[in-house]
């Protein structure tokens, strides 16, 4: 562990003084954005676990706000939950948390703060966080952020714009690939293999993930279910899919 950097040091300790199941690693080049993140994992740009550091204007507390790494905070919303925020600077950030903006980790903070997560994490099965150092990461499954931080999970972040709305082409292909997968499942004994098509946006009218078709409670329970009851989980899916999009069996 010497090798690492000291906060990245200070992350891995408290991982595992927690019993959490991965470690960080260390990303090569220099200092990512989400998005050159998610490209160096592998991983879509929503599930990098972004920090974003505000100042309580009341008691000068930090506030970290965990986001999916495709939304936007949306301050106000987060105002709302803990009081008036100001703006954190570098030397605020470093102070309160004891990393560098670009490399503030979730956990091991120099000093006790206020935390929210993002509900929009739980579109997926594992994210990655920051693991304090701008370079550096680690894995772990939404609910984890939760039994690691001891933060609530709330509506933190901005409606997605326009531009964001999903491409009808790019969500017909999910549904075929999806259907695709349905076919094969009763067939798979382990190892069932995740319904997540990378079309990750919940349907406000029927609380279904529009690519996966699984509720949000659903997506939390994957990463923590058995073969058995993923199995069932696919049932689920496979019923909603043949109601919704029956020509996707076609």
């Amino acid at each position: 562990m010497t090798e690492l950097p000291e906060g990245v040091q200070r992350v891995a300790a408290e991982l595992q003084a927690k019993n959490h199941p991965h470690s960080p690693v260390m990303l090569d080049g220099a200092a990512r954005t989400a998005q050159q993140a998610a490209d160096a994992l592998g991983v879509a740009v929503g599930q990098i676990a972004k920090s974003i550091i505000f100042k309580r204007i009341e008691d000068d507390v930090a506030v970290l706000v965990v986001t999916s790494g495709d939304r936007r905070v949306d301050e106000a919303k987060v105002a709302a939950l803990v009081g008036p925020l100001g703006r954190a600077n570098a030397a605020f950030v470093k102070e309160r948390t004891g990393f560098s903006i670009g490399g503030v980790s979730p956990v091991a903070h120099a000093l006790p703060g206020v935390t929210l997560i993002d509900q929009e994490l739980f579109r997926f099965e594992e994210v990655w966080a920051a693991a304090g150092h701008p370079h550096g990461v680690f894995k772990l499954h939404p609910e984890h952020l939760v039994a690691l931080t001891g933060a609530p999970v709330a509506d933190v972040v901005e409606a997605p714009e326009d531009e964001d709305v999903l491409d009808a082409l790019a969500r017909e292909n999910a549904i075929k690939t999806l259907a695709t997968r349905a076919l094969s499942i009763s067939s798979i004994a382990e190892n069932v293999p995740s319904p997540c098509v990378n079309v990750c946006r919940m349907d406000t009218g029927s609380g279904l993930c529009e690519g996966c078709f699984r509720t949000i409670d659903e997506i939390r329970e994957w990463g923590r279910s058995d073969d058995a009851a993923k199995k069932v989980m696919w049932t689920h899916i496979t019923d909603r899919l043949r109601q919704t999009h029956p020509e996707a069996f076609s």
